[in-house]
């Protein structure tokens, strides 16, 4: 009901269970699918990965106007850290609380659709936390200790020990000043102005950073950076 209220967007198809779901995104290619956790059978959590897995990436659509990239959000009663970061790992661009307001969900969906992430704000300061803590545990670091380092000058850790994922050597300088801003929650705009260029020019490194790294959304690209210590 709410979302056949508005002009600019269209329920092709409503599936009960995992496989349904899998099964409607091969035949219909939808833009944006709002997926469930718990459901029989095979559930949201393994359909987004499958989902995910039957789209082409960004980086390999190329210029094809014909290959459409569905993009999920989980929409969910349950506010766990768990499923927030195994909706990340499958490849969702969203993760929100059924309890959200109508105009949020609207105002999601068109995010989402545009290529971009969302967040329930209840669960993004956890999830940060938790995915610095696993960056400091996994380096061997002492949270406390004072000898930190960053890509940018922020406090933050970037060992040089460590194993990188050898897409980080395909990004310029300018590319992992970015990044590391985008891990730390800045907007294009809040980009713009903590590096001196401009708004286009930060869309333009965005979309290079994304391509090169393989990531389908800013999400994916937070969860790189701090994989490979950018912050």
């Amino acid at each position: 009901m709410v979302i056949g209220s508005q002009d600019d967007m269209e329920v092709v198809g409503q599936a009960s269970q995992g496989e349904q779901a899998v099964d409607l995104v091969q035949r219909l290619t939808p833009d944006v699918v709002l997926m469930d956790v718990r459901m029989p059978g095979m559930d949201g959590l393994e359909a987004t990965k499958r989902i995910c897995q039957l789209t082409p990436s960004p980086a390999s659509m190329g210029d094809d106007p014909c290959r459409r990239l569905t993009r999920v959000i989980i929409l969910t009663t349950f506010d766990l850290d768990e499923y927030v970061m195994a909706a990340i790992q499958a490849g969702a661009s969203g993760f929100l609380l059924k309890d959200t307001e109508p105009e949020t969900l609207l105002a999601s969906i068109r995010t989402v659709h545009q290529g971009n992430a969302i967040i329930a704000p209840s669960a993004t300061k956890r999830l940060i936390e938790r995915m610095a803590q696993g960056a400091y545990d996994s380096a061997g670091f002492d949270p406390q200790s004072p000898k930190r380092q960053s890509v940018t000058g922020r406090t933050g850790y970037a060992p040089s020990s460590d194993y990188r994922d050898p897409e980080l050597n395909e990004l310029t300088e300018r590319e992992l000043e970015v990044l590391a801003e985008i891990a730390h929650g800045l907007s294009n705009q809040e980009i713009a102005n903590q590096l001196f260029i401009s708004l286009p020019t930060v869309k333009t490194h965005v979309a290079h950073i994304l391509q090169k790294i393989h990531a389908r959304d800013r999400v994916q690209a937070v969860v790189f950076a701090y994989d490979n210590h950018l912050v």
